[in-house]
């Protein structure tokens, strides 16, 4: 995050492939993605994103098999912190509203169909209540000291669940992981945040 996110205005968002693995046939392929998000009047740039995407069925077009970019370490040891909250069962029909109208979110068929019990929770929504439990235990509840943030999604998170995140803080710096105790599953794993002072 270069520059706070206007509460009002427009963004303009730039995206590029960096780079397309290929883990082989039968294996899938890797996209690492960029994203620079810019003030549409001013041109400044706010933020930039980066990610990962997993293309299951499309490995095995001669691409290159590396390299693979390592997730982030986490320290050994029990976690110096460990921070909770509980979901509402209706969050992600709330977070619909945000413009993600995936069915896999709100109905329970669609949810089975891809072989989940029930709807699951947004990605980003999982990610959003992470790092506001980060936000909120470490700068003061002021969002706009988030200057880094990632982690690696590992699991599906359902609405009406605790979260719990783990984390360890060594200056501005934070390393975390979060999960479900109800059913022992890492959803988050590798995080990384980084605090203005």
């Amino acid at each position: 995050i270069h520059k706070p996110l206007p509460p009002a205005g427009t963004l303009r968002a730039v995206t590029r492939v960096d780079d397309v693995i290929d883990k082989g046939e039968g294996r899938g392929a890797i996209l690492y993605l960029s994203r620079d998000i810019h003030d549409d009047e001013s041109g400044e740039l706010l933020a930039t994103v980066s990610g990962t995407a997993f293309a299951r069925a499309d490995g095995g077009f001669g691409g290159p098999s590396g390299p693979m970019i390592e997730p982030h370490r986490l320290p050994e040891g029990e976690a110096e912190y460990r921070l909770e909250a509980t979901t509402s069962p209706q969050m992600a029909l709330l977070y619909r509203l945000n413009g993600d109208r995936n069915p896999i979110h709100a109905s329970p068929e669609i949810a089975r169909s891809a072989r989940f019990p029930r709807p699951i929770l947004h990605g980003l929504a999982t990610y959003g209540v992470a790092a506001n439990l980060l936000i909120n235990e470490f700068a003061g509840g002021d969002p706009t000291r988030l200057q880094e943030y990632n982690a690696r999604f590992s699991a599906p998170f359902f609405p009406g669940e605790t979260l719990t995140v783990e984390a360890w803080k060594k200056g501005n710096e934070i390393s975390f992981r979060a999960f479900v105790a109800e059913r022992d599953a890492v959803v988050l794993n590798n995080g990384y945040a980084v605090l203005t002072s």
